[in-house]
């Protein structure tokens, strides 16, 4: 009886094998250069590894395999890909817009939200959403910048003659503030006890998503539900949401109640009026085309992305502007130089004067872009760097080694903001630097994050001075939805004379 079980059960493991393996997919995908791969559990095997681990392997993958390589178990098929010609192909048609696996991972939490959706939903969500951030309306937010750059500095100066500061701690706060403000409508005040909870949740659901990534059995949504590691993300899931719905909730009552303006017209967001995205959003359930579900999507959608982004790439600019004092010093005398040696807070204006500081920040997001992988879900078969990948795969946009490649950007460890000087990148591949993704589905918020940047660093820069602690080649990087490292990044802060 026992002898025939195991000759049962053998058979559908080979009969499963030989399917996978024999099947027009599986002979394709097998044609791409990538890891020796076992029966059943292909070679998907490498990736169940600690997230620092699984982040070097996807940095050997490249230099072993070139700029495609694959990894698959039975109908799991993801491909890697970091040459800006077959990113170009990918993102610039339609073929690249769709998201699947392993956004799915993050449904739980953001829905169908801009960042998750497809097809029509998608695009119609773009185009009621693309108002929020009309020129107009970021001019307005400009003003919300410049006063939480105030308030930043207060809390550096608190830092100032400590030995260290913990960068991400202070920045992500702050970032953090802004969205609440900026597009939520909510007073500082409203969120702070729960701004604590809600960073502490994030990275609780980033932890949860790369161990999950690596282990094909949790691929499924049943299965991964019946483990302990989806309790524990569940439990930070419903913590994100108990700060978005009371935002929500809060936001809600105060435009019933009239306390403030809203969009009451198509054209309010050309007009002078300084509306939140949330306020859109609510405008929008009132007409019936959204409801609760589908504002907390959004809202949580845009107070990760709007936030810990820009948090990642502002800690990182510190970081490498503390190690290059030369370049630091430069920076320095450019904002002292726009705004001729005076007390008086910069403007737009100015700020459009800034070119290296620019500079500066777009090097920082070659390095150290924070979103490393970006992801597309094919639905159609499509042909890169001469290899057939076939429909149903998930194909990995590598950003983090795109902007390390050395025929693009020489000596590309190197923190050189001259790379971005008008001369310097004039004949550049379109697609070999794409900090806010490309094609179809770039970032809404680009420009929202590049005046938030731009403000803030040229208050901060302009008071403080930062020396280094924590230095880039001790840096270690791990797998997460975004740019995290294993260990706090420091630096010390000193008062301008």
């Amino acid at each position: 009886m026992w002898l025939f079980i195991v000759i049962i059960v053998i058979l559908i493991f080979v009969s499963v094998e030989l399917y996978f393996r024999l099947g027009r997919a599986g002979r394709v995908i097998r044609k791409i250069p990538g890891p020796k791969s076992f029966p059943l559990i292909g070679n998907l095997w490498n990736y169940v590894l600690s997230p620092e681990k699984l982040f070097l392997l996807q940095r050997s993958l490249q230099k072993d395999y070139g700029d495609i390589n694959q990894i698959h178990m039975m109908n799991i098929r993801m491909v890697n890909i970091s040459n800006p010609t077959d990113i170009e192909k990918l993102l610039s048609g339609p073929q690249g817009s769709h998201k699947d696996h392993p956004y799915t991972y993050i449904a739980y939490w953001l829905g169908e939200g801009l960042l998750l959706s497809n097809g029509q939903k998608w695009s119609q969500r773009r185009k009621m959403l693309t108002k929020a951030f009309h020129f107009n309306i970021l001019k307005k937010f400009f003003v919300t910048f410049a006063e939480q750059a105030d308030d930043f500095i207060k809390c550096v100066q608190q830092e100032v003659g400590k030995k260290q500061t913990d960068l991400f701690r202070i920045v992500s706060n702050m970032t953090l503030s802004i969205m609440c403000e900026s597009a939520m409508g909510s007073r500082k005040e409203d969120t702070e006890s729960l701004r604590h909870q809600y960073l502490t949740s994030l990275e609780v659901v980033g932890d949860c998503f790369t161990k999950r990534l690596g282990r094909g059995w949790l691929h499924s949504e049943h299965i991964y539900q019946l483990t302990s590691l989806a309790r524990k993300q569940n439990i930070a899931v419903n913590n994100l949401h108990f700060l978005t719905n009371s935002v929500i909730n809060k936001r809600r009552v105060d435009l019933t109640e009239k306390k403030i303006d809203t969009f009451e017209h198509d054209d309010d967001y050309k007009s002078n009026k300084k509306l939140p995205m949330l306020d859109l959003l609510l405008k929008n359930e009132k007409l019936g085309v959204l409801d609760h579900q589908g504002i907390r999507e959004e809202v949580d959608t845009f107070m990760f992305a709007g936030h810990d982004t820009t948090a990642i790439a502002m800690t990182f600019m510190l970081m490498a502007l503390a190690n290059e004092p030369e370049i630091q010093d430069k920076v320095y005398s450019e904002i002292c130089e726009v705004l001729n040696y005076s007390n008086r807070s910069p403007t737009q204006e100015d700020l459009n004067q800034m070119k290296y500081l620019e500079c500066c920040i777009k090097e920082s997001m070659r390095l150290y872009p924070s979103a490393p992988v970006i992801a597309r879900h094919l639905q159609k078969e499509i042909v890169l760097g001469g290899y057939t990948i076939p429909a149903d795969s998930t194909i990995n946009i590598l950003i983090y080694d795109l902007h390390r490649r050395p025929d693009v950007f020489p000596d590309p460890e190197r923190f050189i903001p001259e790379r971005f000087l008008p001369e310097n990148c004039a004949n550049r591949h379109p697609y070999a630097y794409i900090p806010f993704s490309a094609g179809y589905r770039n970032c809404i918020g680009q420009k929202f994050a590049m005046l938030e940047m731009k403000t803030i660093m040229s208050k901060l820069l302009r008071r403080f001075r930062v020396e280094p602690v924590t230095r880039p080649v001790d840096v270690v990087f791990k797998t997460d939805i975004v740019l995290r490292t294993a260990h706090p990044i420091y630096v010390k802060f000193c008062e301008r004379q």
